[in-house]
Formats: C-alpha cells, sequence, structure tokens
C-alpha cells in the first residue's frame, strides 16, 4: 500500500509539474526580439512630442489638476479604481530609481506595445498596452527620447492593491491569450491616408477605447460595440458612445469633432466635461491634421445605439 502511495504521489507531483510548465509556456511574456528596437537612430524629438500629447500621459502620470509645465512631471501615483481592486499609476520621469530612467529602450518599447515591464513580467492592462500595441518603432523612440527631456521626480508610486487572484501575474498571460491583440479593431478604408491615419490614432495613441468602449467580466472589449459608450470608471455615470450612431453627437459633423477637440466646445455651445477635460487639452495640442483625421474615422466607424 505504501509503494502504491508513492507511486501516486510522484504522479501527481510529475503532473503538476507538467501543468505548471505548460502554464508558464502559454502565459509566459513576450517582448520582442532585440533586434525590434535596433537601427532606428536618433529621437525625432517634435514627434515624440506629438506621441506624448495625443497618447494623453499627462492625464494619468501628472499631479491631478496641475496647470502648466507641472503637467509634464510625470510623478505618477494617482490610484485607479476598478472593479479588480486599485492600481496606483507609476512615476514615468527620468529618475533613475522612482521613475524609468534606469530603462532602455526595449525596456519602455516592451512595456508600451507588449504589456511586459523591465524585470520581464506581466503588466496590468489597467496600462492600456493593448492600445499602445499600434504604435510603430519609430513612434516608441520619438517618445522614449522626448520623455527622457522631461523633469524628474523622487515620487515613488504605492504598489498596487489587488486581491487574489487579480494579484497573480501568471494570470494576465492568459488575459493576454484572450484579449490582447495588435491588430486593427474595425474595418475602414485605410487606402484613404486620412482614415488611416486616424485609426492609428484612435486605436492607438489615443486609447479611446479605454474608456468608450464597454468591457466584459474579464475586462476585454465587447470588440461588437466599440466605441459604443461604457460605465464610466472613475464612478458615477457613463462614457458617451461616439460612433454614428449615438444620440448625443452621432449627428455631429467632421468640423464639429474637430472644433470640440481644439476648444472644448460643443457644435450647442456646452463645454468638456468630467476626464475629458484633460483629453481635450491634449487634443488642442496636436496638428490640426491629427485632429481632422480622428473626426473622419470616428464618422467612419460602424454606428451603434
Amino acid at each position: 500500500m505504501g509503494a502504491r502511495v508513492r507511486k501516486l504521489m510522484s504522479a501527481v507531483i510529475v503532473l503538476g509539474v507538467v501543468v505548471g510548465g505548460g502554464t508558464w509556456f502559454v502565459a509566459k511574456p513576450e517582448p520582442w526580439p532585440a533586434t525590434h528596437w535596433e537601427g532606428l537612430g536618433e529621437p525625432d524629438l517634435a514627434n515624440g512630442e506629438q506621441v506624448f500629447w495625443a497618447g494623453g500621459c499627462t492625464s494619468c502620470h501628472a499631479i491631478p489638476k496641475s496647470e502648466g509645465d507641472a503637467r509634464l512631471v510625470l510623478a505618477g501615483g494617482l490610484p485607479l479604481k476598478s472593479p479588480f481592486g486599485t492600481f496606483h499609476v507609476p512615476n514615468i520621469t527620468p529618475d533613475e530609481t522612482a521613475g524609468i530612467g534606469s530603462w532602455t529602450l526595449a525596456d519602455f518599447g516592451n512595456a508600451m506595445t507588449r504589456g511586459v515591464g523591465k524585470n520581464g513580467e506581466h503588466l496590468y492592462p489597467s496600462f492600456p498596452y493593448g492600445s499602445y500595441a499600434r504604435l510603430t518603432p519609430r513612434d516608441i523612440n520619438d517618445l522614449w527620447g522626448f520623455l527622457k527631456t522631461l523633469p524628474k521626480s523622487a515620487n515613488v508610486a504605492p504598489p498596487h492593491d489587488l486581491p487574489f487572484p487579480y494579484n497573480v501575474r501568471l494570470s494576465l498571460g492568459g488575459w493576454k491569450l484572450l484579449f490582447f491583440t495588435d491588430k486593427p479593431r474595425v474595418t475602414v478604408d485605410t487606402a484613404n491616408p486620412k482614415l488611416a491615419h486616424g485609426q492609428y490614432l484612435v486605436e492607438g495613441p489615443g486609447h479611446c477605447a479605454e474608456c468608450h468602449t464597454p468591457r466584459n467580466a474579464l475586462g476585454g472589449f465587447e470588440t461588437d460595440r466599440w466605441l459604443a459608450g461604457a460605465p464610466n470608471p472613475e464612478g458615477e455615470g457613463r462614457i458617451p458612445n461616439i460612433t454614428p450612431g449615438s444620440k448625443s453627437i452621432g449627428g455631429w459633423s467632421e468640423s464639429d469633432i474637430v472644433n470640440y477637440l481644439e476648444t472644448g466646445f460643443t457644435p450647442d455651445f456646452d463645454s468638456v466635461g468630467g476626464s475629458m477635460v484633460e483629453v481635450q487639452k491634449n487634443m488642442a495640442r496636436l496638428p490640426a491634421s491629427d485632429r481632422e483625421a480622428i473626426a473622419a474615422y470616428l464618422k467612419a466607424v460602424p454606428a451603434r445605439e
């Protein structure tokens, strides 16, 4: 009987090793090969700044309600409450200890486009790498160069406060298998340069879907309701539908959308509010051609009611 028990225990251990190893193989972080980030040359800081504003870095990483140059101190610490726990936005200043000053371009690029941290760990999708995955290596290189010109901060953001099982990072590998993709979210006429650029901006650096698209119970996008509006992740109310089927802005023209992104005023002379205030400030810093491309894309996506 003892021999049988030992054999059974041995079999269980072997099975555990096999299953555990298989789980790790399937769920392991997958950064880009080193060659992906080679040969990009000196960053174009002007383009890097445009990517910075399109990506809305200040909206989460700057001190809340900061103005002027203070918006460029990306010290982090902002708590983001969610059904999965509270995430704390990290310091992404060039500080070598508290921030990301010790990172390489590859470290930064893998975090942005693969959701893999400096130490090879999965990052939580509260950081919108599911959208940033569409950024080109050139734009990543330029953005990285621009970030290194910004002020340092020694602020140390608190760790995430997540209950079990959400605090198990390995499970994020399964989440990525289900929901992570760098493919286009909807079909538009990419032969039209304006539409193609608008899709890149909205689905990529602009990460508009992170708030405007509803999610399922696991936090993945309901892709058949792309940009159709969602519960406000910050509390009460809803983030609006921004497709042509929207009852509120579906009737806006492209020029109405462009003007709203530039000035913060709606066609009815109402003004931007809520979390969109910070977004609109960022959009106003972009070239007019970018706002026009965004508007063209928003008028071209499938209408959702």
